[in-house]
């Protein structure tokens, strides 16, 4: 059965007052058309257009003492969901790059490894030349150097006006190499195949591009969007599960403040979820695939419809805001980094906790949400998450929301409230109770996997274990026992070596 789906969102802010206020110069109007394909039960035909349409409509009139600016432009691009992106019949990406005759990939290294050679088959069997710039992208190497080595490769290979770029990895790949294309002659189309949770789900929505400058996440970037989005959740049969949990936590976000019914599907499979890889990782268990794509579909779809009326956030209460109020500055507080997905997690539990002192979330929500965080593995409590960093976390997001906390907490769950007056006072007690509450759950409250380690790219070159010099070894068991790591960067690296998006341990020096 072929279902098809289309939507189309526009958004004028010249009959929006909110959304017109400061903007004395020039107002944007966005039209999105989405197109989505879900292969084996969706199918939509793909646009022989690549680039994106940005048809410009603009007036100048005179003023007293200048000129009045008014321009409208239209923005349309394209998600496609299907199987095996680079299986051979697969005429999907080739019919993109036909055109050009060839196609510059930036490509996490991991993934390369993996699926490096299928990759260059496929370009040769439809004759397009292929050349394939590797990077490797950690929280730590999400940075002006690493998006200056994306510009490079770019210069040399000579890309010419409006020809897409393609990018193949996680969610931080598609972050820096979105800026760069973003910066790139002010305006340079790409093509984005994410491979992890995090990618399918949360950044393949978004047109937020960026790096991290500092200490803060994202604080330099862009609003860019791809030409087209392919979605091959089979990536997910060679991602590690501590991946599959960072993502996880994505779709907590989305389904516990915009969509009861994916929240319910989240609880109810959590466990085989995690286990099958989404249900990509056994042929076995239709009732969990099946499951799984109506998660993956709803959750983007959600994401979609809040974020396409505000893809420049010109509105700054944001529902997919939540558990991004405080967790920007945590996540890369510790010596080694929480995982995003972690991160966030923390966050959002101790916001459900905040709306539950308030009454907004009922004593049994609350507790079904702190539940599936648990059962998932995530974080829900960080022993960096304290006062100190409560208070200067508070204040850079101030100052990011334009003076307005804007925090985002479930009311009830599939619904959302924000929170504009939470006193410093009331942030402490809520804290205090929060604390005291992960004393009667696994773990504490912490999470399994949490710190960033081999998986996550930018932090070894495949190094193995046994290579690495004793002192070193030693060095991460010390940092670890210290930091509270035994389920962080050491545990399940065996594991990863074989059935992982990478091999190795990261040593200490990379980290």
């Amino acid at each position: 059965m072929d279902l098809q789906l289309c939507c189309r969102f526009s958004s004028d802010p010249m009959n929006c007052a909110f959304w017109c206020l400061g903007f004395s110069i020039a107002s944007l109007s966005l039209s999105l058309s989405l197109s989505f394909s879900l292969s084996a039960f969706l199918s939509f035909p793909l646009s022989p257009d690549l680039s994106i349409m940005s048809d410009l409509k603009a007036t100048v009139a005179e003023t007293t003492n200048g000129f009045h600016v008014e321009g409208y432009e239209k923005i349309e691009y394209d998600f496609t969901f299907l199987d095996g992106v680079f299986e051979l019949p697969n005429l999907e990406l080739a019919n993109l790059y036909e055109k050009w005759g060839r196609c510059l990939a930036i490509m996490d290294r991991n993934i390369y490894e993996l699926y490096g050679n299928k990759m260059k088959k496929y370009f040769e069997r439809h004759d397009l030349e292929l050349k394939i710039h590797q990077t490797m992208i950690g929280e730590k190497a999400k940075s002006l150097d690493t998006f200056t080595n994306i510009v490079d490769s770019m210069t040399d290979f000579g890309i010419i006006r409006k020809e897409p770029v393609l990018v193949v990895g996680g969610g931080l790949v598609t972050d820096v190499a979105g800026f760069a294309c973003a910066a790139y002659r002010r305006n340079t189309n790409y093509i984005r195949i994410p491979t992890t949770v995090i990618g399918l789900i949360d950044a393949s929505v978004s047109i937020k591009v960026a790096v991290n400058y500092g200490n803060y996440k994202n604080r330099l970037g862009a609003y860019h969007a791809p030409a087209h989005t392919l979605l091959d959740f089979g990536f997910l049969r060679t991602l590690p599960e501590a991946q599959v949990r960072n993502g996880f936590a994505e779709l907590i976000k989305i389904s516990s403040c915009a969509h009861l019914p994916t929240f319910n599907l989240l609880d109810e499979f959590c466990e085989r979820l995690m286990k099958t890889k989404f249900g990509r990782s056994s042929d076995q268990d239709g009732e969990i695939k099946k499951a799984a794509d109506e998660i993956n579909r709803n959750g983007i779809f959600e994401m979609l419809k809040l974020e396409t009326p505000n893809l420049h956030e010109i509105g700054l209460d944001r529902v997919i805001a939540y558990g991004h109020t405080w967790s920007p500055l945590h996540e890369l507080a510790p010596p080694v980094p929480l995982r995003h997905g972690h991160a966030i997690s923390i966050d959002m539990a101790y916001s459900a906790t905040l709306a539950n002192d308030r009454g907004l979330l009922s004593d049994e929500e609350h507790r079904r949400l702190l539940a599936l965080f648990s059962r998932a593995g995530l974080s829900m409590d960080h022993e960096l998450f304290n006062e100190e960093i409560l208070d200067k976390a508070t204040q850079a997001i101030l100052k990011t929301r334009d003076g307005l906390l804007r925090a985002a907490v479930p009311s009830p769950l599939g619904s959302c409230e924000f929170l504009n007056d939470v006193s410093e006072g009331e942030m402490t007690q809520a804290l205090r109770r929060h604390k005291e509450l992960m004393k009667e759950y696994p773990r504490q409250g912490a999470g399994i996997e949490a710190y960033v380690d081999s998986s996550d790219t930018g932090y070894t070159i495949n190094q193995s274990q046994d290579a690495l010099p004793m002192q070193a070894q030693a060095s991460s068991a010390e940092v670890s026992k210290k930091y509270g790591l035994n389920n962080g960067v050491l545990h399940g690296l065996k594991e990863l070596a074989i059935n992982g998006h990478t091999p190795g341990l990261p040593t200490i020096e990379q980290r």
